[in-house]
């Protein structure tokens, strides 16, 4: 499939998605959207299949592209969960800004390794490390109760690291198929 076309079918996804919080608005109160919650998630979004479509042209089997699928996902995930009620305490928490150096351990290790299989996973993998230290970080910086909150907390990275770490192994599977 072209790069064109491709592009053109992520657009009409994002646009598709994003009706689902449209036509929910016309029958609750529940759905309250503004249109600057439209387009930061149209962004989001689009933005993350972006990712995967340029990503995954770079790789030739499908362990490459599905681990380039985990980890545009939870690069998504984490951003939204973010913005919309963070992951320690509310969204206003300056800790929840921690979770960039996340994004940028797996984007700038992505770009070192040149995409290439083995590379991708070693950065999944130090992205996956970086997820399960952030909360250790915002403790150690704000030095919050240590509580139920906290172990929710502990807990919700550890199933990110989780996701970057499956990332990380497609990436390694995908590498070993390319040696073979």
């Amino acid at each position: 499939m072209t790069l064109t076309k491709s592009l053109t079918r992520l657009a009409l996804a994002t646009a598709g998605l994003l009706l689902i919080p449209l036509v929910a608005m016309q029958f609750t109160k529940e759905v309250n959207w503004s249109l600057f919650d439209f387009i930061v998630m149209g962004v989001l979004l689009y933005g993350a299949g972006l990712a995967y479509v340029l990503v995954s042209r770079m790789g030739n089997n499908g362990a490459y592209r599905l681990g380039a699928g985990v980890a545009a996902a939870a690069g998504l995930l984490l951003i939204w969960g973010n913005l919309a009620v963070g992951f320690i305490g509310n969204e206003d928490n300056p800790a929840n800004l921690l979770y960039g150096a996340v994004l940028t351990v797996a984007a700038v290790g992505a770009l070192v390794a040149r995409f290439r299989a083995l590379g991708m996973a070693r950065a999944m993998f130090a992205a996956a490390l970086t997820q399960v230290a952030v909360p250790f970080v915002a403790a150690f910086i704000w030095r919050p109760e240590i509580d139920r909150g906290m172990l929710y907390i502990i807990a919700l990275n550890t199933i990110f690291a989780g996701i970057w770490a499956v990332s990380g192994w497609l990436f390694r599977r995908a590498s070993r198929a390319a040696q073979a």
